[in-house]
């Protein structure tokens, strides 16, 4: 009988501990591709990879779920807004995970999506903004989940969606706009000025965790932080290309700071690396420009340098700022703001992976990252240019001061001439 029990214990203490990493490992990736859906000239791709196929020795064979934005997607645009939607660009999942958030670049379109259905919810066109335009480049949700702040890139309008996902009620909050190519700073400058600002597109939009202002990065350099509860939203700090480089995306936090990026990818900026260090709190309109004074970490501006996708490792000790031109991630100390290291991405699997945008697993060792596409439909080709579209998976070694890539899943969508469209963009962690 004693014998019995022992078995018995061991036997629940074998099945605890092998359930427990499995647990831990509940979560799925979320992957988008920009390119057409196939013979249309709009729609594109969410593919959908689940965590335990990413984590062992097979990702590279992992098999996701698909979704066709050609299908339902574009049809609810379509019926809401008279247009299609078209190259799908960036996508967030609210604070819960339970709706992710699409921002189409080229249309201006944002879906929302029942994240456990996978089913489109509401879509919305963003306005029409500085030469006619309207964008969508990101559309990113607040962490109080009250609203989604969109970058309508060639609009240069800073916009904003009330959200109340428990309804699944989406509202555009038109009279919350603000409009960067015609607004005046509190110091009373122009918004958009040759000398200090001379391209107001917004990139990425961010706001940290402690639901504080939003921070905005200008493909022309400078930078806007945004009080995003004010109607119409209002600046509170504003920084020029002297203080801010230009083409940031994006923006992370760590250690109780913003870490952002200033990068190449343009025909006006072809080259550049840059990375700077701000504070979460401290921002006003009283305060003179460019206040509170940002910290130049590193900068870079050799060619074939290209500054993206910042990712906060375990702990929040380490940021890697991936380089889409370069093929390396560069590592700074969350505490001190300090380089440390240079992670190659070059592997057997790829000797172009051109990363763009990475999330960081639930378990901290790996980092999930979006490769681009051999014709790429964002950005500069000359930095935007990748030989293997798909999933990343990079080991990271050292609790985040180093790493390598251990396995491509590509993705492919070629045309009918069998030309390869994939172009892997955006990229969100869902935790189940």
């Amino acid at each position: 009988m004693v014998g019995l029990r022992v078995a018995l214990v061991a036997l629940v203490l074998f099945v605890f501990t092998t359930a427990t990493p499995a647990t831990a490992q509940s979560f799925e990736v979320w992957l988008v591709d920009q390119s057409n859906s196939p013979g249309l000239t709009h729609g594109g791709a969410i593919y959908i990879y689940q965590g335990d196929t990413l984590m062992g020795e097979s990702a590279s064979s992992a098999v996701p779920a698909r979704i066709d934005l050609g299908g339902a997607t574009t049809a609810l645009c379509a019926a809401k807004t008279g247009t299609n939607p078209v190259r799908p660009h960036m996508i967030f999942f609210n604070s819960t995970g339970t709706h992710a958030v699409l921002a189409f670049v080229a249309s201006g379109h944002v879906v929302f999506f029942d994240a456990r259905t996978r089913s489109p919810l509401d879509c919305l066109r963003m306005s029409s903004g500085a030469g006619g335009a309207r964008q969508a480049h990101a559309a990113f949700p607040t962490p109080d989940d009250s609203a989604v702040l969109v970058a309508n890139q060639n609009g240069k309008l800073f916009e904003r969606i009330a959200t109340n996902y428990s309804e699944n009620v989406f509202v555009h909050n038109t009279d919350a706009t603000l409009n960067l190519a015609t607004c005046t700073t509190p110091n009373g400058a122009a918004c958009e000025a040759a000398e200090i600002r001379p391209d107001n597109a917004p990139i990425c939009p961010f706001v940290a965790s402690d639901n504080g202002p939003a921070f905005v990065t200008l493909r022309g350099g400078g930078l806007f932080v945004v009080d995003h509860t004010a109607t119409p939203m209002a600046i509170v700090g504003e920084y020029d290309r002297n203080f801010i480089g230009p083409n940031g995306c994006g923006v992370v936090e760590a250690t109780g700071r913003i870490f952002l990026n200033a990068g190449g990818g343009t025909a006006t900026n072809l080259d550049e690396f840059a990375v700077y260090r701000l504070p979460m709190a401290g921002y006003s309109a009283l305060n003179p420009p460019n206040t509170p004074a940002p910290e130049l970490l590193f900068q870079d501006l050799a060619p074939h340098r290209d500054a993206h996708g910042p990712v906060a490792t375990n702990h929040e000790k380490y940021v890697w700022i991936l380089d889409r031109a370069g093929n390396v991630a560069e590592v700074f100390d969350a505490a001190t703001g300090l380089w440390v290291n240079t992670v190659g991405l070059l592997s057997n699997d790829s000797a172009d992976p051109t990363p763009d945008l990475g999330v960081l697993s639930p378990s901290g060792n790996r980092i999930f990252i979006s490769l681009r596409g051999p014709n790429p439909l964002s950005g500069d080709p000359h930095a935007s240019t990748g030989s293997t579209p798909g999933l990343g998976v990079s080991q990271v070694n050292q609790g985040g001061r180093d790493g390598r890539m251990k396995a491509i899943a590509r993705i492919t969508n070629p045309d009918a001439a069998g030309v390869e469209r994939a172009d892997a963009h955006g990229i969100a962690l869902r935790r189940k």
